[in-house]
């Protein structure tokens, strides 16, 4: 089962996951989280990544979900990306992650297109009667 890596400012990858837990009721083993401060060191936090990849990779690869493309997070997430078995999708929102933990065993390329679909398909209007 793939691992996923949730790369976000703060506490943004704790709160998403905390939401995962709320609505499925446990979160699972595969998905962890690198939180990235304003005052972390870049170098550090690549360190850590790699780390948690290491870790998190029983062959089936990592899915990394970062949060706004360009920013500190992201940019992290884009060098984990050169590792081994490491794709990436950036814009991370609940829709998506519930969407793609979901599929547990699904290849990488599938669920990174499970990923975007996800996250693309939860952008709808709600009030549209003004």
């Amino acid at each position: 089962m793939a691992g996923i890596l949730v790369v976000a400012h703060n506490m943004l990858g704790d709160s998403l996951v905390d939401c995962v837990n709320h609505v499925l009721g446990s979160v699972p083993g595969n998905l962890k989280v690198l939180s990235v401060y304003a005052n972390d060191d870049p170098q550090q936090k690549l360190a850590e990544g790699y780390a948690l990849i290491q870790d998190m990779d029983d062959g089936s690869g990592v899915l990394i979900l970062a949060d706004i493309f360009g920013a500190t997070p992201s940019n992290v997430a884009s060098q984990l990306c050169h590792a081994e078995h490491v794709m990436g999708v950036a814009g991370v929102n609940l829709p998506m992650l519930l969407r793609v933990v979901c599929y547990p065993n699904k290849s990488m390329p599938e669920l990174a297109q499970i990923a975007i679909e996800g996250g693309r398909e939860s952008i709808v209007p709600m009030c549209t009667d003004n």
